[in-house]
């Protein structure tokens, strides 16, 4: 089956059939389905053309203090296997993808997200691509590289359940697939310790300081405030120590917080943060070597990797007053 049989079956020319195999605009969604269900018929697959020796590492927004561990991830891959880095940024509307496809890069690497419409534009120059930690729920055939959220959520409560406390609040992101499953960890070890859950401890807020400072000041402003605060990340989590302390708060005597990311930040701050350490930069390596190693035409044995979250305990938590942890 050749590019001129599917024109002539479609009654199109052999342009508008290379524009539908390029994921090219100039073509009507009539033609278009037209002719992708005649390629899809015969099985016809455009031959690889070869693509530059370059691994395209894109972010949806360049920014906050995460990005530097995954350029250095997926750097210390791409030194391995010589090949280069080129980093793009495709911003609300994935204005990258075409300059993406122009530059024909062995993978493409993108973080947290990658959208129907540009999954199809790189599926149809037969680019390879791997989402790294991907804020929503992506379907079976996309290759992905992730972290034990709800494990990492489920040791967080674990320990604070241990030191005593049983009014723990949650600020939670649940619009990131990575919140919800740090939300369903928390709501699973409370289950499991037969402890119930008060919904109006758990506030929904942006992953920033700014988010859980706010969020923090509806929470400690209870006359039956909680004793512990999980905060979805340690950005939030130094919301919560701004807020504690305007209310005269010390932490962890009158207030325990636990965070999530294990950000240098955290190490850092009076007093150092308690938080669930996932690694970015060995994700963003192994997302890397997938990426690769799907430019190179080998199978995967798995399509989807999540890695190990550990509980990293500092010195922001301890037991509540009058109560003597395990």
């Amino acid at each position: 089956m050749t590019i001129a049989h599917i024109a002539e079956t479609a009654g199109v020319s052999v342009p508008t059939v290379s524009k539908v195999l390029n994921g090219r605009p100039g073509v009507s969604d009539q033609t278009r389905a037209r002719v992708e269900e005649l390629i899809d018929r015969y099985g016809y697959r455009k031959p690889p053309a070869k693509g530059n020796d370059i691994l395209e590492l894109v972010f949806h927004e360049l920014a906050g203090m995460q990005a530097v561990d995954v350029i250095r991830g997926v750097e210390q891959v791409a030194r391995k296997h010589r090949c280069g880095v080129v980093i793009s940024e495709s911003g609300p509307r994935g204005a990258a993808v075409d300059d993406m496809v122009e530059r024909r890069p062995k993978a493409v690497l993108a973080v947290a997200h990658l959208s129907e419409a540009e999954r199809g534009r790189l599926k149809a120059r037969n680019i390879p691509f791997v989402v790294l930690d991907p804020a929503v729920e992506q379907p079976d055939d996309v290759p992905f590289v992730g972290a034990t959220d709800w494990r990492g959520g489920q040791a967080a409560i674990r320990h604070l359940l241990g030191l005593g406390h049983r009014r723990i609040a949650v600020i939670c992101d649940p619009d990131r697939l990575a919140g919800r499953a740090r939300l369903a960890g928390f709501q699973f070890a409370m289950q499991a310790a037969g402890i119930p859950a008060d919904p109006a401890l758990v506030v929904d807020a942006p992953l920033t300081r700014e988010g859980g400072y706010e969020a923090a000041l509806s929470l400690l402003a209870r006359t039956d405030r909680p004793t512990a605060v999980f905060a979805s990340n340690d950005l939030q989590a130094l919301g919560v120590y701004r807020a504690a302390r305007e209310a005269g708060l010390r932490i962890p005597e009158d207030l325990s917080v636990v965070g999530f990311d294990d950000l240098p930040v955290g190490a850092w701050v009076d007093p150092p943060l308690t938080t669930v350490h996932r690694p970015l930069a060995e994700m963003a390596a192994a997302a890397a070597e997938l990426a690769l190693a799907l430019g190179r035409g080998e199978v995967p044995g798995q399509l989807g990797v999540e890695m190990a979250t550990t509980l990293t305990v500092r010195e922001s938590t301890g037991a509540p007053r009058g109560v003597k942890g395990d």
